[in-house]
């Protein structure tokens, strides 16, 4: 049972308005592979969560973390062998010899703001391009260019949002869609050189998972990135959500759309948790921004944090979860599927590899909020964590660590069959 006082100590530390999941919040104390415990004891499924990627707690990692915060944690001004390694098996893995120089920062958020100051810095240009429901952190300058999240702060003038091809809702060809979305790309691209800002970077999270994990043809990232760079600006791939296996078929999501980014961007799944982020662009850029802009950060990158990174790294090799998250994600695909079939209201099943979303539907297509946020809450009372995104807040998100199992899948398609037959009567 959650302690009386313990919202209302949250709310007098944190404030009114800080964020907490579901209608009845959970107070959690422990965690385990795909498994997490509450105050109370009780074990819930978290088919949500992209913080522990390779499964909450995982021993190695927390061997590794442990090992190297009770051995040396310092500044990265100085040598050390944990962080060269890392930095080495890290870049290796990106697909371009080309993306060669690793860049550490924290979070995610700071690889962004990173990524795009050496777009700016490479390009002479400031504009912006972002779809029109992003999200890629939150600090003021990215405040500016979100379009997914409320904020304060008007969007910049800088930036130009683009609307992401939806196949669920286009009634024409594949190739009719593109040419009209690639179209809005060059309007947006005239408006920003008509205003003297120029065209510095388009910034994509390439399975556009906020947005609702929408199935964008390859064709249109392609053309984006092509007017993009005809224009002289650089492409970033937000690799946050999709990055490290999580697709199943390859370790990056940008891999699947037939386009190398000029800068890659990543964030919480490299530590499994551990904050850690980074940027890995050419050589050639970056080190034309940091022979001028000294650039540094201070605990980017430490010790710790190499060491949390290369566990990570271990664990996905020896316990091969990139395959794994291909053999289970189809099932889940499959398993998802099955539960649509039975239900108008479950209008569209999509994702790849351990990331799939259903879009909740009424008459028409009409996208149904209201109960995607009934639906969530009680798959959270049967114990099993999923989240919901999109527009439309009416998409549900499952997201879980890439140990889940095809047990694990069977629970939640049915825990979620049955909630289902339950609310939309």
């Amino acid at each position: 049972m959650i302690s009386p006082d313990i919202l209302e100590r949250r709310e007098r530390q944190f404030g009114p308005n800080a964020p907490l999941f579901y209608d009845r919040p959970l107070h959690m104390v422990r965690g385990s592979e795909c498994w997490m415990w509450d105050a109370d004891g009780t074990r819930y499924l978290d088919c949500y969560n992209n913080v522990p990627h390779v499964g909450h707690c995982h021993p190695h990692v927390v061997e590794a973390l442990c090992k190297q915060a009770g051995t040396l944690n310092i500044h990265t001004r100085y040598l050390n062998e944990v962080v060269l390694q890392y930095a080495e098996r890290l870049t290796g893995l990106l697909p371009s010899p080309q993306l060669d120089r690793a860049m550490f920062v924290c979070t995610g958020t700071e690889a962004n703001e990173l990524a795009l100051r050496i777009a700016r810095y490479a390009s002479g240009n400031r504009g912006v391009l972002v779809s029109d429901f992003s999200y890629h952190g939150n600090s003021s300058g990215f405040a500016e260019l979100t379009t997914g999240l409320p904020h304060p702060e008007p969007m910049a003038d800088f930036v130009r949002s683009l609307k992401i091809p939806d196949p669920y809702r286009w009634d024409g060809s594949e190739d009719e869609m593109v040419a009209h979305h690639l179209a809005l790309v060059d309007e947006a691209i005239e408006s920003l050189n008509e205003a003297g800002f120029g065209v510095a970077t388009v910034i994509f999270d390439t399975i556009f998972s906020t947005e609702g994990l929408l199935d964008v043809p390859p064709a249109y990232v392609q053309g984006v990135a092509q007017r993009v760079r005809d224009a002289g600006g650089l492409f970033i791939a937000d690799e946050v959500q999709p990055g490290f296996g999580r697709m199943g078929d390859a370790m990056w999501g940008f891999q699947s759309t037939g386009v190398t980014p000029d800068l890659v961007t990543m964030g919480k799944p490299m530590g499994n948790g551990h904050p850690v982020g980074a940027v890995v662009t050419s050589s050639a850029l970056a080190d034309a921004f940091t022979g001028d802009a000294l650039y540094f950060n201070t605990f980017g990158g430490n010790p710790v944090s190499a060491a949390a990174g290369n566990a990570v790294l271990d664990v996905i090799e020896r316990e091969n979860l990139m395959h794994h998250s291909a053999t289970v994600g189809q099932y889940l695909q499959e398993r998802l599927a099955d539960v649509a079939d039975k239900f108008s209201c479950a209008g569209n099943v999509r994702g790849r590899g351990l990331f799939a979303a259903v879009e909740l539907v009424g008459d028409d297509k009409q996208p149904d909020a209201r109960l995607a946020k009934a639906i969530i809450n009680e798959m959270r009372n049967r114990q099993i964590l999923i989240s919901k995104i999109g527009p439309a807040d009416n998409v549900l998100k499952i997201r879980p660590p890439l140990c889940l199992g095809r047990e694990e899948v069977d629970l939640l398609a049915d825990a979620l069959s049955s909630t289902i037959e339950t609310l939309a009567q």
